[in-house]
């Protein structure tokens, strides 16, 4: 088979997984797990195949017509480059190993094959999107995906915490998805094609004629789809599905799908420096401010959702310099670690025989009950924290010394200004991650929370698979000298000066938590826990928002799972109340937003019940009381139709004399 046959195989096998797994589901129960991991596991060998044959070498094309336009066509087209092929792997890797750990995880789940159809549709969805050389077949990839995460976030929809979250996750995304088609259709209309060839070379050559609007548009979709401020929202909430769903949301597919559009497309934001001062500006709020709210979170789930947050910033960032090849780097280390720590997460909440009870602040003796998440996770944690030679330092090195790069003018790409911006905020956030990476592992493993009931031993599938995620974790960055050929030629090695200031913040962040626990641990050890939940006044009131912001209806459940040692609220004193809530962000939208169109819409229920309504039922009412008063005339009795024949002869008899006297006096 030639390497474009088996390409286009890659995102049909789990496709056809997914529509078997669908009709099977009920009638052959036995074949659900197959038709899950098979195609899926055909589709990383096969995805591998193509990247040992495209080789980083040049990109390799194939297209056919699909239907004549009569303007701009649409193709059904493939482009394999070094970085298509790359995380193509990726999605591969970490879907296979979803699929698997699923079948554990979920193994008494009744909603099972749905949910293992959804995630091979998922993995072909991000896989088209990879693949595709055409902006109109991506946009397909890119939509299946969003709808996809709706019925998977919302899997456990009997919980109002699910509807609610995939309903957020949906509107959200849809939300940037409707500036983002437009912003399509005008660089369709300004490059003549839809092909990503041809527009990068129109971009290139100066075809582009509005590249700033254009730039901006696509951005919408971009933080809707990436979760990028000010609409990363949606992501912390998404933590209401199941684990394994977020692991391949968070490592390999939705989120990584617009890093990934602005890397293929790049030369277009390119032509406007104002469209990368603004793409600058968002990654820095996104990552600082993300840290910030992953080190006030009690929820693990919630601490890895912004942290996923804070990292996609790091991928924004390094586009915002102009280096795809940093962006897509960090994009494939990001995707290994952080797959392995949500499955390691799921292997915590598994144990504790819940979804829900995911709260650091209640877990002990961990360690010792689950030591394969706990040896896995510790090498993930090493990763986020960026601590060398774990595969976060190189790639979010190569971030950070693209910024120095372009802080320095050594860029033709991007304005200077955005180097240190990019720069200073990923020292910052550099801090912040070992800060809540440190307190994650502190609070997780060392924690003195109450023990959680032993459910017994995980399955083997699940274990197994960390296994496997915390190989490209530990060694994925000892790649970068020979992967050059894959990211354009371009080298990825560690520079000096941001190797030592990104490992020397990250040290500091990581070792001033530590002793910030040890510090609040020996305070909790001489205060029970009791006279914080008698007093919650003593915390300034956050027990109580914590209470709104986790919508829980028992406050006496936040007073147990308070916990007087987290070094979180000594690190962020004054800034924790805000930073558990995300800084009020949802709030806003609420008072911007929600009221509004609520206001609106019962402002229109209003006058459609009171207004138009009493006017149709006016309007039928004429026509109701004339037929009652024909039909008190119609009485069918023929006296009173004499009666009444009479009565009219007479009066009209009458009439006549009058008129025929007043005649006469004329």
């Amino acid at each position: 088979m030639t390497t474009t046959t088996l390409a286009v195989l890659v995102p049909l096998l789990p496709f056809l997984g997914a529509a078997a797994g669908l009709l099977l589901g009920r009638t052959a129960p036995g074949y659900v797990r197959p038709l899950a991991v098979l195609p899926t596991l055909a589709a990383f060998v096969l995805a591998i195949v193509v990247a040992v044959d495209q080789g980083g070498g040049k990109s390799i094309d194939a297209s056919r017509r699909l239907t004549p336009t009569g303007s701009v066509p649409i193709d059904l087209a493939l482009h394999l480059d070094g970085f298509a092929v790359l995380v193509a792997v990726l999605v591969g890797l970490v879907a296979t190993c979803v699929q698997l750990y699923s079948t554990g995880y979920l193994r008494d789940d009744p909603r099972y094959p749905s949910y293992a159809a959804l995630v091979s549709l998922f993995t072909s969805a991000m896989l088209l999107v990879v693949y595709s050389g055409d902006l109109m077949v991506l946009l397909v990839g890119w939509e299946i995906m969003g709808i996809c995460s709706y019925f998977l976030v919302g899997h456990y929809w009997e919980t109002p915490e699910a509807r609610a979250a995939s309903l957020k996750a949906f509107l959200v995304t849809k939300l940037g998805d409707v500036p983002f088609l437009i912003g399509l259709f005008a660089l369709a209309t300004d490059a003549g094609t839809f092909r990503i060839t041809g527009v990068v070379q129109a971009a290139l050559t100066g075809g582009i004629d509005h590249p700033t609007l254009i730039a901006l548009l696509l951005l919408a979709g971009v933080a809707g789809k990436s979760a990028q401020f000010p609409l990363h929202t949606w992501l912390p909430d998404a933590m209401a599905g199941p684990t394994p769903v977020s692991a391949l949301i968070h490592a390999a597919t939705m989120v990584a799908a617009g890093i990934y559009f602005v890397a293929r497309l790049l030369p277009v934001f390119a032509a406007s420096a104002a469209a990368m001062t603004v793409l600058a500006v968002m990654a820095a709020v996104t990552m600082a401010g993300s840290a910030l709210a992953a080190l006030a979170q009690d929820d693990i789930k919630r601490v890895l959702a912004y942290s996923t947050i804070g990292q996609l910033g790091y991928m924004s960032g390094a586009l915002a310099v102009g280096d795809r090849g940093a962006a897509v780097f960090h994009l494939l280390s990001h995707g290994a670690f952080k797959a392995l720590l949500f499955l390691a997460a799921g292997v915590i909440i598994h144990a504790a025989g819940t979804n829900s009870l995911s709260a650091m602040s209640r877990m002990d003796g961990l360690a010792k009950r689950i030591p394969d998440a706990y040896w896995t996770m510790t090498v993930a944690l090493l990763a986020l924290a960026a601590i060398p030679p774990f595969a976060g330092f190189f790639s979010k090195e190569a971030v950070l010394s693209a910024a120095e790069h372009t802080a320095l003018g050594d860029s033709t790409v991007a304005p200077q200004g955005t180097g240190w911006i990019v720069l200073i905020a990923g020292l910052l956030t550099a801090l912040l991650t070992a800060a809540y990476a440190m307190r994650l592992w502190l609070m997780a493993f060392r924690g003195k929370g109450a023990p959680a009931p032993d459910h017994g031993r995980q399955p083997v599938a699940m274990n197994a698979v960390l296994w496997v995620l915390a190989i490209p974790s530990i060694g994925f960055g000892l790649t970068t000298g020979y992967l050059d050929d894959w990211f354009d030629g371009h080298a990825l090695t560690p520079a000096l000066t941001t190797s030592v200031l990104s490992t020397g913040v990250a040290l500091v962040g990581g070792l001033v938590t530590y002793a910030t626990w040890r510090h609040t641990s020996a305070l909790a050890a001489r205060t029970p826990i009791g006279a914080v939940a008698a007093h919650p006044e003593a915390d300034g009131g956050l027990v109580e928002e914590e209470a709104i912001a986790s919508h829980t209806p028992a406050y006496g459940d936040i007073a147990a799972a308070y916990d007087p040692a987290d070094p979180g609220r000594l690190l962020l004193g004054p800034l924790h109340r805000h930073a558990v809530t995300g800084f009020h962000l949802d709030a806003v939208y609420r008072t911007l937003f929600v009221r509004p169109v609520l206001a609106a819409a019962s402002l229109v229920r209003f006058l459609d019940r009171e207004v138009v309504e009493t006017y149709v039922q006016g309007a039928g009412a004429l026509p109701r009381w004339l037929g009652a008063a024909v039909r008190k005339a119609q009485t069918g009795n023929v006296q009173t139709y004499l009666s009444a024949l009479l009565a009219g002869s007479a009066v009209l008899a009458l009439v006549a004399v009058v008129l025929a006297n007043a005649n006469a006096g004329s």
